[in-house]
């Protein structure tokens, strides 16, 4: 089975721009450096660094080297490609993964909306100058209707780039993601002459081995891996549908894998340094880090209200704020549209006509990001169930090539023409660490959920950050899936050409 469509990136570099505006998004420059601090102890984050970069070999590049070659092979969309992995039975699986990114993009558009919002501000108005006149700013923002603008904005720039298919999709790319890159190289640069700086720095690489310990130290590695890398999400497969049969799988997914946990790294390197570059001279070290572990709800404060105070304090503040909110715009839209394209290629491949589809996802996109826009209970609890449903995404890519035949469908795929062979290594990961990971992280955090975190809330879906709402979020989601399964994979079939 073939998917109709001939398009393909015209180039390697501009497939692995594109894979790179995957990867390389707000995971890394909003949520990384929060995580990193609040899993830190009174020491340093080098103990979460250590179990992170564990994870990007055991977890994410063995993923990204799966969806590259699944995506190659199958030349369809999530569903599509899985249904040739596993069967057509099966189909209801790629569908979950679809249907977990897809959730994730209805409240990622509120974050690039908000992106957007906070560049305007730093190009329009003064920088706040103090923590209570930016935490007015973040409530005044939040209590009126910007938040939906923006959120409009952000889905339709992101719909406008995917029009026209891969084409659109890369010119975007060839803009983006290059003066993403730049942008972080000069607020690098600036990080670095900040008296103070250091300090913050030296913290986030010093570990802390105790913390090794702690089981959620290890959750939130992972976890922040599937994020920060797009492994597990279906979006790489669904650009590897559209990549030359030529361009090799394993060296794309190292190059993608390690370049954007470097990104990951500049982004803490920045963040750090300014904030114990301004901080640090009037609050102690255990202060500092109260400010980044607590700041604002659903994890927000230390992007949208402290940095831009931060900003303020020091020289040349007002043009790096600018910068520093023109990137994470960049970085949010350029992970958003590869969202929007899977959605869409999953409605193409049932025989939907792509300006449809693509006005159907953006349509829905925006309103089922209307809760999360106007609540930020509602927001947190979106990120919090379908962040952890990216753990039971990447086990379901493992399970479709342990399906198929790790052995048979590395021979079939990689090492031709020069490309690296993974060799038995991969196969082993695949089948054995993968699903391991994906059962004792899921385990323990079902256990702590249960025991430790709500013992008293877990069953009750009502509660924002119960087991019960992952439950029954997943469960549905999951019996619509299969309830559909049969009818949307006889219409794919239809269309789909013999192989």
């Amino acid at each position: 089975m073939a998917s109709s469509s001939n398009a393909r990136f015209s180039t390697r570099w501009t497939l692995i721009l594109s894979v790179l505006g995957i990867a390389v998004g707000t995971g890394n420059i909003w949520r990384f450096p929060r995580i990193a601090a609040t899993t830190s102890g009174e020491t340093g984050a080098g103990a979460f660094l250590v179990a992170w970069v564990m994870f990007l070999f055991l977890w994410s590049i063995p993923l990204i080297i799966a969806e590259y070659a699944i995506g190659r092979k199958g030349r369809m969309g999530v569903v599509g490609s899985y249904v040739q992995m596993a069967g057509e039975k099966r189909g209801w699986m790629g569908g979950f993964i679809g249907v977990v990114t897809t959730a994730i993009m209805f409240y990622y558009a509120v974050v690039a909306g908000w992106c957007l919002f906070y560049f305007w501000e730093a190009l329009s108005s003064p920088l706040p100058l103090s923590n209570e006149a930016a935490q007015a700013g973040w409530d005044a923002f939040q209590s009126g209707g910007t938040p939906l603008i923006v959120h409009a904005l952000a889905m339709g720039a992101g719909t406008l780039a995917v029009w026209k298919g891969i084409s659109s999709i890369e010119r975007v790319n060839r803009v983006l993601v290059p003066a993403l890159l730049g942008i972080l190289v000069v607020a690098l640069i600036r990080t670095f002459t900040l008296p103070g700086a250091w300090e913050g720095i030296a913290f986030l690489f010093t570990p802390e081995w105790a913390l090794l310990a702690d089981p959620r130290l290890w959750l939130e590695a992972l976890t922040q891996n599937a994020w920060d890398t797009g492994a597990g999400w279906g979006l790489i497969l669904t650009y590897g549908a559209y990549m030359q049969s030529r361009h090799g799988v394993v060296s794309n997914a190292l190059i993608t894998g390690i370049g954007n946990n470097i990104v990951s790294l500049m982004a803490a390197v920045i963040i750090f340094g300014t904030v114990f570059a301004v901080l640090g001279t009037d609050m102690s070290q255990g202060q500092v880090l109260d400010v980044m572990q607590t700041s604002g709800p659903a994890g927000t404060g230390l992007t949208f209200i402290w940095m831009p105070q931060l900003f303020e304090e020091m020289a040349f503040g007002r043009p790096l704020a600018m910068l520093f909110f023109l990137g994470l715009a960049f970085a949010a839209l350029s992970s958003l549209i590869s969202m929007i394209e899977l959605a869409t290629r999953s409605f193409v491949d049932a025989g939907v006509r792509r300006s449809t589809a693509v006005g159907w996802v953006a349509g829905l996109g925006f309103l089922l990001g209307i809760p999360s826009a106007v609540n930020l209970n509602i927001f947190a609890n979106q990120d919090f169930v379908w962040g952890v449903g990216l753990l039971i995404s990447g086990a379901l890519v493992a399970l479709a090539v342990i399906i198929y035949g790790p052995r048979a469908f590395r021979t079939e795929t990689m090492g031709h023409g020069g490309e690296i062979n993974p060799g038995t290594t991969w196969d082993t990961l695949i089948t054995y660490f993968i699903p391991l990971q994906a059962v004792i992280v899921l385990g323990w955090w079902i256990y702590q959920s249960v025991f430790v975190f709500a013992p008293d809330t877990w069953f009750n879906p009502l509660d924002p950050f119960s087991l019960m709402t992952c439950l029954l979020q997943w469960g549905l989601a999951g019996i619509v899936l299969w309830a559909l399964n049969d009818r949307y994979v006889s219409r794919m079939m239809e269309r789909a050409p013999s192989s």
